[in-house]
């Protein structure tokens, strides 16, 4: 029997997040470890009157790519993959790594130019999103290997998951529509502010700071957006394009990208780009990502968690980036929507923590916008928003 929280999952990714209506083509993208999901949002797709198709995302046969394809190959772009980004009125993604680590010994330059292959899709993806072409979702199916990483049972890890997205409401999608609404007393504040500033203390040896985080970013003219479960499920976020960006920042949580596990992450920037970047461990393979094409040193995104129902990393950003109390910052690709120009094969998320740690004694950190404290030791100081 399959688990009926899956179903509910189903039911609020097509009945909320994606909004499918009859005629919609929806494109299900997912691993074949993620069956019973996709069954379920198969199901889902049929009932709105919709036209589902599920796209095989193959972890295994990823893996195999990467060590066996040559360069040309890898610089390959599937014509059928672009037709379909071109095509689909809703695509739903589904992450469920079993092996997280697999592509960690595969060399950075391959990550890269796969990204590079694919970046024609990411663009047409962002672009027909802007537009109101195109509605998506990315959702995760608990598996071992995720719960390895959170250092969690797998029992534990589905119900930190499935409690995050508020499945086990009564109503999750009036739910989402009620953290919606208080999410956009956020984002009415920030909207028309001109300048945010991000300052947090130094962080001992395992927190990832040396000289702490005092990060300046012009946001004049950018668009924030309400994060509340309709392109990331679950959510909690609300973020703009920046304009520029000038200063440092070190990162609190490891940066994880393609298997990868970068920790204490130290850019700063200059003028709107990435001048400087430093890491504890891989940071060559950092320095390569941010090498990979002209903008994958530009800021993309500026954004604040304000999801207050997760309160540990599990490295995993589609959690950690929402964690209530931090704010986190991505290099390359932003979405167009939000103001953002800058056109990367990269968009790497990576969280900074304001939360003060009681027992080594580091306070918190502040968020500043046009010069006003809004947000102190990881609280939104915010008239009207209760967290």
């Amino acid at each position: 029997m399959r688990d009926q929280r899956l179903d509910i999952l189903a039911k609020v990714i097509t009945g909320y997040s994606t909004s499918v209506k009859a005629g919609d083509l929806v494109m299900i993208s997912a691993d074949p470890v993620a069956q019973p999901l996709v069954e379920a949002l198969y199901e889902a797709v049929l009932r709105a009157g919709g036209h589902p198709m599920w796209r095989v995302a193959s972890e295994s046969l990823a893996d195999i790519q990467l060590e066996l394809a040559s360069d040309a190959q890898l610089d390959y772009l599937n014509p059928l993959d672009k037709a379909a980004m071109e095509t689909v009125d809703v695509r739903i993604g589904v992450w469920s790594e079993i092996n997280t680590r697999a592509g960690t010994r595969v060399p950075p330059s391959k990550h890269a130019k796969v990204g590079l292959a694919r970046k024609p899709i990411l663009k047409t993806m962002l672009d027909r999103a802007a537009a109101g072409e195109l509605r998506w979702c990315g959702t995760l199916l608990p598996t071992h290997g995720l719960a390895q990483d959170a250092e969690m049972s797998l029992r534990a890890y589905e119900r930190f998951v499935f409690g995050a997205g508020l499945l086990h409401e009564a109503d999750p999608i009036a739910a989402w529509r009620a953290i919606h609404d208080r999410q956009e007393r956020v984002r009415e504040f920030l909207q028309g502010k001109k300048v945010l500033r991000f300052r947090a203390p130094a962080r001992d040896a395992t927190g990832g700071g040396h000289d702490g985080t005092d990060l300046t970013v012009d946001v004049d003219g950018g668009t924030w957006i309400n994060c509340s479960g309709k392109e990331n499920f679950p959510d909690g976020e609300v973020f703009c394009g920046p304009q520029g960006v000038d200063g440092h920042v070190n990162y609190t949580f490891p940066a994880v990208h393609d298997g990868h596990v970068v920790e204490g992450v130290r850019l700063e920037f200059r003028a709107g780009r990435c001048v400087g970047a430093s890491a504890r461990t891989n940071e060559a393979y950092l320095i390569e990502m941010l090498d990979q094409d002209q903008d994958a040193r530009n800021l993309g995104e500026i954004a604040i968690g304000t999801n207050y129902s997760i309160r540990e990393h599990t490295r995993n950003t589609l959690f950690d980036e929402k964690i209530g109390g931090t704010f986190h910052a991505a290099v390359g690709a932003g979405y167009p929507e939000s103001g953002s120009t800058s056109d990367s094969a990269l968009h790497w998320d990576m969280v900074c923590d304001l939360r003060p740690d009681e027992l080594a004694g580091i306070p918190g950190g502040t968020i500043e916008a046009d010069g006003e404290v809004f947000h102190r030791d990881g609280a939104i100081l915010i008239d009207g928003w209760n967290a």
